[in-house]
């Protein structure tokens, strides 16, 4: 069996996949609970289990903050994956993020002065302001308290396996 299993913070975000044997170790001591299985079956002699899918943290581990860190991926899944100029919807390859105040004026690369962009707009846009250019955004960026769940560690949508589909948002 290959099968592995997404860690859930206890706030029920993908937190990282691990190996099934982790998951049934830490379920075992109590670190986690199990909260979808696979149909595989694992046997020892004196137990019989199913494979976890999903477990969930009971406790936060060291180093897990409630608080959103600042990166490309977290932008993109602030603003929906939508170019916040055009407002189309994009993959995350397709998209960038702008400075709404542009480096060249001051801007700082910080929540409440980056937005998704698509190619397009970012190029149209260049080193001005929206107001400058002549560009209005769809909403005005903020430092969001929580994000919808990602796709985790790069996995495509065609590799997450479909028990772990409620727990892990599409890019696109």
């Amino acid at each position: 069996m290959t099968a592995q299993t997404l860690l859930l913070t206890p706030w029920m975000v993908p937190h990282k996949v691990i190996p099934w044997q982790t998951a049934v170790t830490m379920s075992f001591l109590g670190k986690v609970e199990v909260i979808e299985v696979y149909d595989d079956v694992i046997r020892s002699p004196s137990l019989s289990i199913k494979a976890p899918a999903v477990v969930r943290l009971k406790r936060p581990t060291l180093g897990m903050k409630r608080g959103v860190k600042f990166s490309r991926l977290n932008v993109l899944l602030r603003d929906g994956f939508r170019c916040q100029y055009c407002g189309v919807q994009k993959v995350a390859r397709e998209l960038n993020y702008d400075h709404v105040i542009p480096r060249v004026q001051g801007g700082k690369t910080v929540w409440d002065n980056i937005v998704a962009s698509c190619y397009a707009c970012n190029s149209a846009k260049r080193g001005r302001t929206p107001e400058q250019a002549g560009m209005k955004l769809l909403r005005a960026p903020v430092k969001p308290k929580w994000l919808p769940p990602a796709p985790v560690m790069g996995l495509s949508e065609r590799r997450i396996p479909e028990v772990w589909a409620g727990y892990c948002a599409s890019s696109g």
